[in-house]
């Protein structure tokens, strides 16, 4: 007689993950469960007013359900570490976002995120943790004993277990675990991000803070922790002024594109304010006292179509004109009416940008070669005539209603929102030393500290597009040209 044994998979493990997360972390922040409150009653009657539009990014479940955290960790060690643990998940490294030059304030951080890459995976839970790294070893931001001090300070601390990282490499290796190693992996899991009790030491901590708090965040303390865990909502307008109503206080503006009358694209972020939260601290004289840290904030998301390459670097070009025209270095464009914009918000500035440079539908900017969509056939429909070489022109087909774009989500960050959150939650800006070199640091840089290779985000969602079209062109039987 033979027995099978049952094997929670990777999807089942990262939905549990989540949610063990998401229930500790409102545990330790009960603001959060005011943000998740307020994020699922605006999907509910944004979905109730919009209808079947309101999902044209993700369902109402996915979007509801959806979330991202966000953790700091302090050397290419637990970095590798980390990796490891969300591979248990079926998160992959995706994106290199360089944090450091981003915002005024001292960032030093490299970051990635690890999340799901299969459409089909993502579809069923698309958990993503935002990855800080510490770059010790960027001389603008710490001097030489400071460098020395840290990374002792970080090597002597253990973040993860040999017996969690055993767990996650089996269930990584086999693509699940059995029912009782799959529940003392989640544990595990989640204690490894839990708020530490340990005290802090005072004057180290101190000393950090003067130069980044986020590095004070990281190698200050004795362990890591979930810095904060973002829902996402359907209109994060709406949310910011319900939160606001609450009497929460919301960081000054919605970072990342404007809301205006078109298609959203990439991501759009805010965050209540950093919330003071009981710790205890070691004196100078090895006493225990009690106090306070402000660094865990309550994010939450919108997102919106991803882009391709040219539409990544046309987006890149309109935040930089957005900065010169505020900074007075162009002039308002005559279309706007507005020639002066140096004593307007940048959401202002940036709402008559997209008004002149972008398409106003989601189609449009996909047969733009701007954004990224998936084709497919509407059944019945009449196609247009072929092009002279037997071809059929992806606009003619759309056009002719024969094709229908489904826009594919953006399923990443932005290190100007990252750090733009991180600055508004900030005090202090900190210490950097722009005379000197900063360390070098690009995805090949993780791929090598992570042994795998960090993902390109742009790359996997062409990819994605591109699958679609060549579906479309094997159930045509004709080629398909953009």
């Amino acid at each position: 007689m033979t027995t099978t044994t049952t094997l929670v998979r990777g999807t089942e493990l990262r939905a549990r993950f989540a949610v063990a997360l998401a229930e500790m972390y409102g545990a330790e922040v009960p603001a959060y469960t005011t943000l998740v409150e307020v994020s699922r009653a605006v999907n509910a009657d944004v979905a109730a007013a919009r209808g079947a539009d309101a999902e044209r990014l993700g369902s109402l479940e996915r979007v509801t359900a959806e979330r991202h955290g966000a953790i700091r960790v302090g050397s290419p060690r637990e970095l590798e570490q980390v990796g490891r643990v969300f591979a248990a998940f079926g998160m992959h490294p995706v994106g290199f976002y360089d944090l450091r030059d981003a915002s005024a304030s001292s960032v030093p951080v490299v970051s990635t995120a690890f999340r799901p890459v299969d459409p089909a995976e993502l579809a069923e839970n698309p958990f993503r943790v935002f990855t800080s790294m510490l770059a010790v070893d960027d001389a603008r931001f710490f001097d030489a004993p400071t460098r020395q001090r840290l990374e002792r300070f970080v090597e002597e601390r253990h973040l993860f277990s040999d017996e969690l990282l055993a767990l996650a490499d089996r269930a990584a290796a086999e693509g699940g675990l059995p029912t009782a190693e799959a529940d003392e992996l989640l544990r595990l899991a989640t204690d490894a991000f839990r708020l530490s009790t340990e005290p802090v030491d005072r004057a180290w901590y101190t000393h950090l803070e003067k130069i980044s708090a986020v590095a004070a965040d990281i190698g200050g303390v004795p362990a890591t922790h979930i810095n904060h865990l973002t829902p996402r909502v359907l209109d994060i307008d709406e949310l910011y002024r319900r939160m606001s109503e609450r009497g929460i206080t919301m960081i000054d503006e919605v970072q990342g594109p404007p809301a205006w009358e078109g298609p959203d694209v990439l991501l759009r972020q805010t965050s209540f304010r950093a919330l003071a939260e009981e710790r205890t601290f070691r004196e100078a004289d090895g006493s225990v006292v009690t106090g306070a840290l402000r660094v865990r904030f309550g994010e939450v998301e919108q997102r919106g179509i991803a882009l391709t390459a040219a539409g990544r670097d046309l987006y890149d070009r309109l935040v930089a004109e957005v900065d010169a025209r505020r900074a007075g270095l162009v002039p308002g464009h005559e279309s706007d009416g507005h020639e002066n914009d140096s004593q307007r918000t940048r959401v202002e500035v940036a709402l008559d940008v997209w008004r002149r440079h972008l398409p106003r539908a989601e189609a449009d900017l996909v047969l733009a070669g701007l954004a990224c969509g998936e084709v497919r056939l509407v059944e019945g429909a009449l196609l247009p005539a072929c092009e002279a070489d037997r071809s059929f022109s992806l606009a003619a087909l759309v056009e002719a209603g024969a094709v229908v774009v489904d826009p594919i989500v953006y399923e990443d960050f932005l290190p100007r929102s990252a750090a733009g959150i991180f600055q508004s939650n900030l005090t202090d800006a900190g210490t950097k030393d722009v005379e000197l070199d900063g360390a070098d640091y690009d995805a090949d840089r993780l791929s090598a500290i992570l042994g795998k290779t960090v993902l390109d985000p742009i790359e996997l969602a062409t990819a994605q597009m591109q699958r679609s079209v060549d579906a479309l062109s094997a159930q045509l039987k004709t080629p398909i040209t953009h």
